[in-house]
């Protein structure tokens, strides 16, 4: 009988790996490792420097732009409108259309209250501007003041002092939210209405003065709108470079 050969299965030989080969091996894996890191990072890097900038255009507390307009809600605002508007009924009934003074004091009230507005809508921008403005404001008011005592003086009538009944009362209506009818019964008389006026005047220019001086040390404390533009600049490239 023939025999059967029975055909084993070679066994396969472990082949022999250096250790420069493992040690290369190592190194490679090492290598991809450190380029994974490194990408995550510099993925997280630049989230928290979008959360960053983001938080630095977003924080209502260091907005670029300074708080501006909200002129109508400022007190010496809604004196100077009635100071103006009195003025041109005052120049209505007592002096001549045509003269050179009555178009003074109606320009000088109404520069008065419309520079407020502008100064404080430029305030987002340029707190010199606003200062400077405010500043034309009380000037134009401090000229109308001029006016009506001139007229006192000239026509030879009573200028109130400051204690006197009649303006301690006008002085009073200042604090129940005057209005254009508060002070019209006053409009009645030459004397009292300049009186009144001069009266309103001087109310309006104690706020304004106040204004200025919060205005002053508001810019001695915060800078200027050039100055916080370099600030937030700086702060940028530092988040981003």
């Amino acid at each position: 009988m023939r025999r059967l050969r029975v055909r084993r299965k070679k066994k396969k030989r472990n082949k022999t790996v250096s250790k420069g080969e493992i040690y290369l091996a190592f190194c490679v894996k090492m290598e991809a490792r450190k380029k994974k890191i490194k990408k995550m990072q510099n993925a997280q890097d630049r989230t928290n420097k979008t959360d960053r900038t983001d938080a630095l255009i977003e924080s209502p507390s260091e907005k670029l732009m300074f708080t501006s307009g909200g002129y109508r809600d400022l007190k010496s605002f809604q004196m100077s409108t009635l100071v103006y508007d009195l003025t041109v009924e005052f120049c209505k009934k007592f002096l001549d259309f045509r003269s050179r003074t009555n178009d003074q004091m109606v320009q000088a009230a109404r520069s008065g209250r419309q520079n407020i507005a502008e100064g404080s809508r430029a305030a987002g921008t340029s707190k010199n501007t606003e200062l400077k403005l405010t500043n034309v404001a009380r000037a134009s008011l401090e000229e109308l003041l001029l006016d009506y005592e001139d007229f006192l003086r000239q026509r030879n009538l009573k200028l109130w002092p400051k204690d006197f009944p009649q303006a301690k009362a006008v002085r009073n209506l200042c604090y129940n939210n005057p209005s254009y009818a508060s002070y019209r019964s006053y409009l009645q008389e030459a004397e009292s209405a300049a009186n009144m006026l001069i009266c309103l005047i001087h109310q309006t220019n104690y706020l304004l003065d106040r204004q200025l001086a919060k205005l002053s040390a508001d810019f001695v404390q915060q800078g200027g709108f050039n100055e916080r533009m370099h600030q937030k600049r700086s702060e940028w490239r530092k988040m981003n470079y």
